[in-house]
């Protein structure tokens, strides 16, 4: 259902709801409760309460599960969260003239940024284009912070198929087993995907490329292990709650002194990729594309 802010209306017709109504939602989503969502909105619990009963009408769905102390997002809620998120960060920018002139091109990554090429972009950026910082930004989400609107571009791992974002591979990386040093894995100089199947197989789905998929359906680790980010995924590993596979740059920039990285040698490589939104992009994404396939070697597509 398309989202057009209204500032100006008292009320909300078949077709249009104010920026408050979002707003609020957004604060119950953040917060998890009611009265943290009225503090942060300097609102009373029951104008919280009577905003959100308002949209969720207008929109035909429950968004979100009352049923306990701690509220939760329902399905509808969280699908709706990321549009709500995008079209908020779009008005905000655009009543903004300032900040659309000289905000700088904030660049979002789950983890990784764009392994040993991230130092050269940053110096190569900052030495071209000193009039519009690059901010990098680590967000542990799907699309790095992309899709709620929270980053102008991205740099995703694995296969992006989300409708309204635009991507480009730029490179592909070899993959490695992430295994706890004291493991007897640790003491191999490579492994293969069945040297895995019989351990706990630790999985990121928020922002992980890793999935039991990529194991052959008759091998397949015996149980798995889910995070929600890179350094719980780091932790359990090194605590012995079983292995992970990444990309071959996680391992150059994210040393932990209890995993031990190693060369997984039959599993498929990762692309690289810079995404950024369709139709609503910083004016820098186009040069931005360019340096880092420079960088990288990409050709365009």
């Amino acid at each position: 259902m398309p989202i057009r802010p209204c500032l100006c209306s008292a009320r909300m017709s078949r077709t249009n709801i104010e920026l408050r109504h979002l707003r609020c939602f957004l604060a119950i989503a953040d917060e998890g409760t009611l009265t943290r969502a009225a503090t942060r909105l300097h609102l009373t619990q029951p104008a919280v309460s009577r905003t959100l009963a308002a949209l969720e009408k207008h929109l035909g769905a429950r968004l979100v599960d009352r049923s306990t102390h701690h509220l939760a997002l329902t399905p509808e809620g969280r699908a709706f969260q990321d549009r709500a998120a995008a079209a908020v960060a779009a008005f905000d920018t655009a009543v903004d003239p300032e900040h659309l002139h000289h905000r700088p091109l904030r660049l979002g990554h789950a983890w990784s940024a764009f392994g040993p090429y991230t130092t050269p972009l940053l110096r190569r950026w900052q030495a071209a284009h000193p009039e519009t910082p690059l901010e990098l930004l680590r967000i542990d989400d799907r699309t790095a912070g992309l899709l709620r609107g929270e980053v102008d571009a991205a740099l995703l791992r694995g296969p992006v198929e989300v409708p309204g974002l635009a991507t480009e591979e730029l490179l592909t990386e070899t993959r490695v087993a992430a295994v706890p040093s004291d493991s007897p894995l640790s003491a191999h100089e490579t492994l293969t995907l069945a040297d895995l199947a019989t351990q706990t197989a630790i999985l990121n789905p928020v922002s992980g490329t890793t999935t039991l998929d990529l194991w052959p359906p008759h091998a397949r680790p015996r149980s798995t292990l889910t995070v929600a980010n890179t350094d719980d995924w780091l932790t359990a590993i090194a605590a012995a709650r079983g292995i992970g596979v990444s990309a071959a740059s996680t391992a150059a920039l994210h040393p932990h002194p209890g995993v031990t990285y190693l060369p997984l040698t039959d599993a498929p490589p990762i692309p690289v990729l810079l995404a950024w939104r369709e139709g609503d992009r910083h004016p820098a994404v186009g040069a931005l594309l360019r340096l880092a396939r420079d960088i990288s070697g990409a050709r365009p597509s």
